[in-house]
């Protein structure tokens, strides 16, 4: 009785370790779809501001903040009522942007203006901004929270801002249109991906030096019309998975070799990517077919799950 009592205790206790929630900014039906990623069901939908995009979740996954272009604002989601329960100021036309370690700060892309605004997020203000260069979107904060990186698709550059004094300190050219950016666990490394290049340079974090980049445009294999877009990295930054926006395919490569391990078939013009906690699933968001495709990594197996309108952006709650 023992053994089997521990037995549906470890298979209880497996299923749980693999449930996730997946949240997918759609941004013109102005809402959040909410997704049980382990059943590949969609399970409500959470209304927002106009051209919902950027997401991201608070550390201690209690809310969910999302980026309301068209509102010029910043919805903040009570992730276990599933509603908003209030707005924070972001400047005008946010699209990405992230959130400080501490989980005080909001460090938002202002495309319209050019700038980075940083958002105090308990005293609801804006309290800087960065001048930076035209069309900002990608952003990432440095796990030790001294780092703010800024993509600039117009001038294709990636901007380094010091954040506690709010004060830019260096620029480096990468491919052209770079639109996501994402720091590995450790804080050693930085990848951004380049949309019309096709690329993901790999930086030192340091140094702010290209150590190496991923070219999926000469690539043998790489589909039609390949992009490269968002990124999901894996917590030991050795692999991770592209969205390649028009070339309706994912891909998953090796950070450390720069190789690419596979292709994966998603929908239209793959634009968000997230992994689900365990490392299992990949999920990918695609505006023109109005759809999420759950990939499970083991066999690259994949399923479809049609949500309408144009999904952007993907956000995973454990």
């Amino acid at each position: 009785m023992r053994n089997e009592w521990l037995a549906a205790a470890i298979l209880f206790a497996g299923g749980c370790a693999h449930a996730d929630t997946v949240f997918v900014s759609d941004e013109q039906a102005a809402v959040v779809h909410v997704v049980d990623g382990e059943s590949a069901r969609v399970t409500g939908s959470i209304p927002v501001g106009r051209r919902p995009r950027g997401m991201a979740l608070s550390p201690d996954h209690s809310r969910l903040y999302v980026a309301a272009g068209d509102d010029d604002r910043i919805d903040v989601v009570d992730t276990a009522k599933r509603r908003v329960i209030g707005h924070l100021p972001s400047g005008p036309d946010p699209e990405r942007f992230a959130i400080s370690p501490d989980g005080k700060r909001l460090y938002v892309a202002n495309e319209r203006d050019s700038a980075v605004s940083f958002v105090d997020i308990p005293g609801e203000r804006i309290v800087a901004t960065v001048e930076v260069g035209s069309e900002p979107e990608g952003m990432a904060v440095s796990p030790d929270g001294k780092t703010v990186v800024c993509t600039s698709e117009a001038t294709s550059m990636v901007h380094f801002i010091d954040a506690g004094k709010a004060v830019l300190e260096d620029s480096v050219l990468v491919g052209t249109r770079p639109r996501d950016a994402v720091f590995s666990d450790d804080g050693k490394l930085l990848l951004v991906s380049s949309e019309a290049r096709a690329t993901v340079a790999v930086f030192d974090a340091r140094s702010h030096k290209v150590v190496r980049t991923i070219d999926f445009y000469r690539a043998s294999g790489a589909p039609a019309n390949v992009q490269a877009v968002g990124i999901a990295l894996d917590p030991d930054g050795k692999r991770a998975f592209v969205a390649l926006g028009r070339g309706n395919h994912a891909a998953e490569v090796d950070v450390p070799s720069g190789g690419i391990l596979r292709y994966v078939p998603v929908g239209e013009r793959n634009w968000g990517i997230a992994l689900s906690p365990d490392g299992r699933r990949a999920y990918a968001a695609s505006g023109l077919s109005g759809d999420l495709t759950v990939i499970r990594r083991d066999d690259g197996a994949t399923t479809t799950i049609k949500l309408g309108g144009k999904p952007w952006g993907v956000a995973v709650l454990p």
